[in-house]
């Protein structure tokens, strides 16, 4: 297994980041660092939001709300500093939400097909414009967000967006497209089920009805003119998660309606499809096999919608839900992208590992969710129930497209480590976030109020407390105490919130300029759970090097310390060229933490104290 992963030989470019783009031989800028990406999301309506409020099911006026204002180049030179190269400001562009923006011209949403107050930040209903509530000025939202673009690149931050291909908002109606640009759905054939060019599927004959919501009731039954239990939609459209019936559950995504991309009801294929050899074509290729097809409508709308927001400024995107989508509509998408910006960031939520490489060679993408696979592994061993053999099957598994996985602990989506739903504290974290920002060339993604220790323990409506709420108005008390009144210096952090942020800044800034972590990767874990009896199921381990920098990673997701002489293969230390003898070792999060590696025999062997949930990144000699 270990010669395996030396063979596969991880690749030494940041795809998408400063390190360029393999397929279209764009270069980093003339002396430009190459960073290993991290990745901060921030739930932009929360984060610069003071008030303490949090009622559940409150309003704006009762809890507040966040603006893009509130990121000033004080907030976004320290989430730089963190160790942030990519910043993704998630529920920007224009979604449904319960409030009043008619002196905008703007409609309001129906809370019948709006889930929680705030509304979901994948419910787009305007894909040119940005939400309303993140303005100081709501008629200048679109400048408002161009100052904060070009504050985030003044602090050395590249920004992605949000782009939701898979579903809109039943309410879909764009007020800022562009001239020449048709909404979803304008020019739909409404009498048919499916025809090519239709942006939407529908249920013809019938109207849409509101789900039977058994004990939930919008706005928690807060009296709203428009909640009646009905939403007008003649005929009903499939709803997002592909349901077909006119009255979907409740369960469903219903407040989002499913877009065609030219798949037939029966799953059959009604667009052109790759030739099987176009995993090993370049971008330009793959741009130049689309450009003379005739194509269904939504593909071209989705284009438009990327190039738009390319040309405002964004320097990538994170596509939701992208394996509910054809992978040969990301090919012609992503090469289009990239032929317009080849330093584009592309980013693909997808939970399916049998369609990993697909996405990847034929769709484009530069990186996949890390989801099934390392994240369950890890989180699986921080709570307690796993063991780390685990994380080791599932790199072999991945070892030939690791540098596209892209490592997360915490996100939206998920629990928060802190969370009594998850490791039930801060501190559990820190050997997990040392494996998964070290174990590939990949990038990391921290979620905002993650470097904190954010347990999410508010209930804050349609939100239930161990996430933060993306649905509902309200603020993270850790990310308070951290703005401390706008300065942003954490004047207001505890003791163990400040030196939890100064591990996260230790961790994510070495990772970010490490040469070695953007190199090879060597497993050592199953070489000593062979091989080393004092080894065990808590304990994982694993080499990375690139030219003269040699990393030894070892971590202890055990809540007892532990002193273990770990073994270093032959193989390893013939790759390392490491003759007989001893050498130092240097602690890269902790100078003051050394050890010795010793060779003998052509195999090495490191002594190495480990406490409590504790972790050591050595380099070999000083």
């Amino acid at each position: 297994m270990l010669k395996k992963l030396f063979t596969a030989g991880l690749a030494l470019v940041a795809l998408g980041c400063d390190g360029g783009d393999p397929d279209t031989g764009q270069a980093a800028a003339a002396g430009a660092p190459v960073e290993k990406p991290v990745i901060y999301q921030v739930m932009t309506r929360l984060f610069g939001n003071t008030n303490a409020t949090n009622k559940p099911w409150g309003t704006i006026q009762d809890n507040g709300v966040g603006k893009f204002s509130d990121f000033t180049p004080g907030a976004l030179a320290e989430i730089r500093d963190l160790g942030a190269t990519h910043i993704w400001y998630t529920g920007v562009l224009h979604h449904a939400l319960v409030g009043d923006y008619t002196a905008y011209g703007i409609d309001s949403d129906d809370p019948d097909v709006v889930k929680g107050r705030a509304g979901s930040p994948y419910a787009i209903r305007d894909y040119y414009s940005v939400n309303p509530d993140l303005a100081d000025n709501p008629a200048q939202r679109l400048r408002e967000f161009r100052a904060l673009v070009e504050r985030s690149h003044n602090a050395g931050l590249r920004v992605i967006i949000d782009i939701v291909p898979n579903h809109v908002a039943r309410a879909y109606h764009s007020l800022n497209k562009p001239q020449g640009v048709r909404d979803f759905g304008a020019d739909d054939d409404t009498s048919v089920t499916y025809a090519r060019d239709n942006n939407f599927y529908y249920v013809p004959g019938e109207d849409f009805r509101v789900p039977d919501s058994g004990d939930y009731r919008p706005l928690n039954g807060e009296p709203h003119p428009l909640v009646d239990g009905a939403f007008a939609e003649s005929p009903a459209k499939w709803t997002g998660n592909g349901a077909r019936a006119a009255q979907p559950r409740i369960d469903d995504w219903y407040e989002t309606v499913k877009v065609n991309f030219g798949l037939r009801p029966d799953g059959s294929r009604d667009f052109p499809e790759l030739p099987p050899n176009y995993g090993d074509k370049t971008i330009a290729e793959h741009a130049a096999f689309w450009a003379d097809k005739d194509l269904p409508d939504s593909w071209h709308k989705f284009r438009d919608i990327a190039f738009y927001w390319l040309d405002f400024g964004v320097d990538g995107f994170r596509f939701d839900m992208s394996g509910m989508v054809p992978v040969e509509f990301w090919s012609y998408l992503n090469s289009a992208i990239k032929m317009r910006n080849p330093q584009a960031l592309l980013l693909a939520e997808i939970y399916n590992p049998d369609r990993y490489r697909d996405y990847i060679y034929l769709g484009k993408m530069d990186y996949l969710y890390d989801k099934v696979g390392t994240y369950d592994a890890i989180r699986a061993v921080m709570e307690g129930g796993g063991s780390t053999d685990a994380i080791a099957r599932v790199q072999a598994s991945l070892a030939d497209i690791a540098p596209h996985m892209l490592h997360f602990l915490e996100n939206h989506d998920e629990h928060r480590i802190a969370s009594a739903d998850f490791a039930g504290s801060a501190a559990a974290g820190r050997p997990g976030m040392v494996v998964s920002a070290t174990l590939s060339p990949a990038p990391t993604l921290i979620y905002f109020g993650q470097e904190l220790g954010e347990t999410a323990s508010e209930d804050a409506g349609f939100g239930k407390a161990g996430r933060t709420s993306i649905f509902d108005y309200g603020s993270v008390p850790s990310i308070r105490r951290w703005n401390n009144h706008g300065r942003f210096d954490g004047g207001q952090l505890t003791g163990d919130e400040r030196a939890l942020r100064d591990f996260y800044r230790r961790l994510l800034r070495f990772s970010t300029h490490s040469e070695a972590l953007r190199g090879e990767f060597a497993d050592l874990h199953q070489f000593n759970r062979k091989h080393n009896s004092d080894y065990t199921g808590k304990l994982y381990s694993f080499a990375r090097w690139s030219g003269a920098q040699r990393l030894i990673v070892i971590a202890n997701f055990a809540p007892q310390g532990t002193r273990i002489a770990l073994r270093l293969p032959p193989q390893l230390i013939q790759a390392w060229q490491l003759a007989d003898g001893s050498y130092p070792l240097t602690g890269q999060l902790d100078e003051t933490a050394t050890a010795e590696l010793k060779v003998e025999n052509g195999e090495g062997s490191v002594t190495v104290h480990l406490a409590p949930l504790g972790y050591r990144i050595f380099r070999v000699g000083r």
